[in-house]
């Protein structure tokens, strides 16, 4: 038990190098036909489906439980997904400690959220036109070494009420809700939460403590989106509501 648990932490480990390193696949661009990319769109239908109950649902947080579920390549042709439907969507790099946007849309990481959240930016300053029609970005920035602090100031307020004012959906990829405390201090910010889990890797406790933090931060949490591979080692997307117990 001991071993299967370190070789998982460590093919994590590697995964989220190599992602840091290259980016994620924006499958939903490459080939928009694709049987993933219609479940991308799905996805994004449901989130709006399930954020209809709320007064709105703008701006929104794509999480984990632990690294290397992939939040990032959800978050990210999620986003894709909505530009594609004509929205002006801004996808942010919250995750200050392992940023990827930066990488997939193969652009420098020198100014960004930390920047702006520094005052030596302003965020109409560092936004990013990319290649996807109606897509904009703004990574992550310099790592800072105080992350929680940053986006729990108020400049993150003025920041997001700034983006609210200037875009259609705000899409924010954030760290794991289990490794560090970034996501509740965001709560009180956004207007809902999806959690992104990998059928076969993540732990059913790990789910169900994810779902018990974000819950006592009073996140309106939207739903999950399970990233599964079958036999021949093909990816594929659902979207869900309601997690099992670790029993």
């Amino acid at each position: 038990m001991k071993w299967s648990f370190f070789k998982r932490l460590v093919n994590r480990k590697q995964q989220d190098q190599e992602t840091q390193k290259n980016g994620v696949m924006l499958v939903t661009f490459a080939e928009p036909k694709h049987i993933v990319s219609e479940q991308f769109r799905t996805v994004r239908t449901n989130i709006e489906f399930a954020g209809a109950a709320y007064d709105r649902c703008q701006v929104v947080i794509f999480t984990s439980p632990a690294m290397s579920e992939g939040k990032s390549t959800v978050s990210a042709n999620v986003a894709v997904t909505w530009a594609q439907a004509g929205q002006r969507v801004l996808l942010v790099d919250a995750d200050l400690r392992r940023p990827t946007v930066h990488a997939t849309f193969r652009t420098l990481n020198l100014e960004g959220v930390t920047t702006v959240l520094t005052g030596k930016t302003q965020a109409n300053e560092v936004i990013e036109t990319t290649f996807v029609k109606n897509l904009d970005i703004i990574t992550s920035g310099p790592v800072p070494p105080n992350p929680s602090e940053l986006l729990n100031s108020k400049r993150m307020a003025s920041f997001l009420d700034w983006a609210r004012q200037n875009y259609d959906i705000i899409v924010l990829d954030t760290p794991p809700v289990l490794a560090v405390s970034d996501v509740q201090v965001m709560v009180p910010k956004v207007d809902g939460v999806v959690v992104v889990a990998n059928l076969g890797k993540t732990l059913k406790g790990d789910l169900r403590r994810t779902i018990e933090v974000l819950k006592l931060a009073k996140a309106n949490i939207l739903g999950s989106v399970e990233r599964v591979k079958n036999k021949r080692n093909d990816e594929g997307y659902g979207y869900g509501y309601g997690y099992t117990s670790d029993k």
